[in-house]
């Protein structure tokens, strides 16, 4: 019987609600309709490659509503949901970089209906409106992101990090010193 009871506790899902000025948890169980691990998956994926929320949700099969919905209740989504997002931005980042630097280039070839070469086009360049729509309207969000994820983080560049390398390298030659190797 309390394994039924543990069981029925890891399937609720928290839900927060205000009340008199403060926020409350009020445990659920997910609705029998809701999102599925593959739907969740496929969003993110989505949304780490595309960076676009809308074209994530149709991918997967969810509406845009319920992907903003999902983000605001589960905490552990919106934690993958925003790297993700951050994905997402170093691809676009990365994307405009080699366009800027390199260019791009193919060429459309028409033919008539004896297969002989009607017309040559050249295309240059993508339509970057799009990337820097999206790389203006989450540059704040990701940035905050980043910064937080790397509060947490020493660089490997910092006096304390070079100090326990040296220590460590101390420890390693006196070491070395006394089995005389």
């Amino acid at each position: 019987m309390a394994d039924g009871v543990e069981a029925q506790a890891r399937d609720l899902e928290p839900a927060r609600r205000r009340v008199a000025g403060q926020d409350q948890v009020q445990m659920r169980a997910p609705r029998k309709d809701g999102w599925t691990r593959d739907q969740e998956r496929l969003f993110l994926q989505t949304l780490a490659t595309t960076c676009n929320t809308s074209e994530a949700a149709r991918v997967a099969g969810v509406s845009r509503t319920s992907a903003y919905d999902r983000r605001q209740r589960n905490r552990r989504f919106a934690a993958d949901w925003e790297r993700a997002m951050d994905i997402g931005y170093a691809e676009i980042e990365a994307m405009l970089m080699r366009e800027a630097l390199f260019g791009s280039e193919s060429e459309e070839i028409l033919l008539d209906g004896e297969g002989a070469v009607k017309s040559r086009k050249v295309r240059r360049g993508h339509d970057l409106k799009l990337a820097l729509q999206l790389l203006t309207r989450h540059r704040d969000r990701v940035l905050a992101y980043r910064a937080s994820a790397a509060a947490g983080k020493e660089r490997p560049d910092s006096p304390a990090v070079v100090r326990r390398v040296r220590r460590a390298r101390d420890e390693v030659e006196r070491m070395r010193a006394a089995t005389g190797t």
